[in-house]
């Protein structure tokens, strides 16, 4: 897709990475340093938003000649007392803790995208829903050991070995896996035709 200005992607996941560069050809990376807690909300979709708005608007300081794509994937699981949010997981005990309490339940996983431009902004939020089975506390170890959920939303891969443990998915992968491109590729081509 030709864009009238150099992309800059302020997120360091190799998995927006790879989604992105179909969609754009060349772009750099700058990743934003944001306190994240501070800036969420009890509404998984807001604080989805306002994280990719963030970044997008952090990084844009330093390319104010760039469109800036900021993203943020947050899980969050329903409760009787509203939404429990899922970052990635202090370490391996909470890593187990937040797959056990997914599993055999349904959550939603809400990626929020953010395009900052010279004399512009526009931003969406896609929502999948994932059903994972039933799990037990050996796959939850072994796939924790393993390390790949420590730099992950919800502290899984859809991409990688927790594909296993998902019963059911309704929505865009690429959504979980943390750039909904679909989405994406419409609001480039509706922004800058």
């Amino acid at each position: 897709m030709k864009l009238p200005y150099p992309v800059v992607l302020a997120s360091a996941s190799p998995r927006r990475q790879d989604l992105l560069g179909p969609i754009v050809g060349e772009f750099s990376v700058h990743p934003a340093d944001l306190d994240e807690e501070a800036l969420g909300d009890p509404d998984p979709w807001v604080t989805a938003q306002r994280l990719a708005r963030e970044k997008a608007s952090a990084v844009f300081a330093a390319h104010p000649d760039s469109l800036v794509i900021g993203a943020d994937t947050v899980v969050a699981l329903e409760g009787a007392n509203g939404w429990v949010q899922y970052a990635k997981p202090v370490d391996e005990a909470d890593a187990c803790r937040i797959l056990g309490t997914l599993s055999g339940k349904s959550h939603v996983v809400v990626t929020g995208v953010a395009m900052r431009w010279p004399g512009g902004m526009a931003a969406f939020t896609e929502t999948a829903r994932v059903t994972f089975r039933n799990l037990s506390e050996s796959e939850i170890q072994a796939y924790v050991a393993g390390g790949e959920p420590m730099d992950k939303a919800g502290a899984y891969g859809y991409q990688g070995g927790a594909k296993a443990f998902i019963e059911r998915l309704e929505g865009d992968i690429n959504t979980v896996i943390g750039l909904p491109t679909e989405r994406l590729k419409q609001d480039l081509k509706s922004l800058f035709r």
